[in-house]
C-alpha cells in the first residue's frame, strides 16, 4: 500500500532545471541538466505523490540567476516557497525582494563537484543580514564538513540546515565519526537536517537499507528540527535514480507513528519556510 501522507505534505528539497529556451544555462555552470526539469514536471509529480507544498532550492546549474527557481515559486505562490543561490555580496534590496517572492533562505555548496567554496566567515556575515528576514542558512558539503565547519557554524545568528544527512557514508555505521559529528551539531538547536539524500548515502542501492537507520534516529532524537524532500530530478547521481514512490513509501518506515510524520512532512516545514496557506 502506498504511504499516506498528512495533509499538507511538504517536499522540502527539489529543483527545476531550465527550460533552457526560458532560463538558459551560464557557460560557467558547474554542471549542464541533460534534460529540463520544468515547474510543470515538478507540479505534476508532486500532486501525484500528495505532496501539496513544496520547496525549491535553486541549482547550481543556474548559478546565482534565480529566475527558474522564482518562476517556479510564483506559480503556486502559497504553497511553494524557494532556497536561493546568491553572492555573499548581494544587496539587502534584492534580499528583501526575492523575500517577498517567496525565498525563506541560502544554500551554500561546499562540495567539489559544484564550484569554489564560499569562506565561511563570508558566509556568516550574510547570515547576520538574513536574520531580520526570519531567513536560514542551508548547508550542502562532504561529511568532513560537519568537523571542519562546526565551530564557525555555532556562532550562526540563524538557523542552519544541514542537506542530505550530512553525505554520511551509510556503509560506515552510527558510530562512525561524521555521524556522531551531524549528531553534536544536532545537539545545538539552531541546526536542521534534512532527510533526503538516502539514495546518496547507499552503498547497498534501493529500498537503501543502510541508510534507513540514520533517518530513523534523527527522527527519533530530533523529532522537531527534521524536514524531508525527494532531490528530485536527482541531479549528479552516482547511482540508479530512485524510483518516486518508493522514497515516498519508506516516509512511513523512518517515521513510524503519525504524530512523528505530521512534524517531518508538514508542522516543522511550516515552522522553517512559512508557506502562505496557514497564516
Amino acid at each position: 500500500m502506498p504511504t499516506l501522507l498528512p495533509p499538507g505534505a511538504c517536499n522540502a528539497h527539489c529543483h527545476v532545471f531550465g527550460p533552457r529556451e526560458r532560463f538558459p544555462y551560464p557557460a560557467d555552470a558547474t554542471f549542464i541538466p541533460a534534460e529540463d526539469a520544468p515547474r510543470e514536471a515538478l507540479y505534476a509529480l508532486n500532486d501525484s505523490l500528495g505532496l501539496s507544498r513544496c520547496v525549491v532550492v535553486q541549482s547550481s546549474c543556474h548559478g546565482t540567476d534565480n529566475s527558474a527557481t522564482e518562476d517556479a515559486v510564483a506559480g503556486r505562490p502559497t504553497h511553494y516557497r524557494g532556497i536561493a543561490l546568491v553572492p555573499t555580496e548581494v544587496t539587502d534590496a534584492e534580499l528583501r525582494r526575492l523575500d517577498a517572492a517567496g525565498f525563506r533562505g541560502v544554500r551554500f555548496n561546499f562540495m567539489g563537484h559544484l564550484g569554489t567554496r564560499t569562506p565561511i566567515d563570508e558566509v556568516l556575515a550574510l547570515a547576520g543580514r538574513l536574520e531580520p528576514l526570519g531567513w536560514h542558512l542551508q548547508i550542502h558539503g562532504d561529511p568532513a564538513l560537519l568537523t571542519d565547519l562546526a565551530p564557525a557554524l555555532h556562532r550562526s545568528p540563524v538557523p542552519v540546515v544541514i542537506d542530505h544527512i550530512g553525505r554520511i557514508d551509510a556503509s560506515h555505521g552510527q558510530q562512525q565519526p561524521d555521524f556522531q559529528a551531524l549528531l553534536a551539531l544536532m545537539g545545538d538547536r539552531r541546526f536542521w537536517v534534512k532527510l533526503s539524500g538516502m539514495d546518496r548515502i547507499t552503498r547497498l542501492g534501493p529500498p537503501y537499507a543502510d541508510a534507513q537507520p540514520f533517518a530513523s534516529t534523527l527522527i527519533a532524537e530530533f523529532g522537531d528540527r527534521v524536514v524531508w524532500g525527494n532531490d528530485w530530478p536527482h541531479p549528479n547521481h552516482a547511482g540508479p535514480v530512485p524510483h518516486e514512490q518508493q522514497l515516498v513509501d519508506l516516509i512511513s518506515t523512518i517515521a513510524p507513528s503519525e504524530a512523528a510524520r505530521e512534524r517531518l512532512m508538514v508542522s516543522n516545514p511550516q515552522h522553517l519556510y512559512r508557506f502562505g496557506d496557514i497564516a
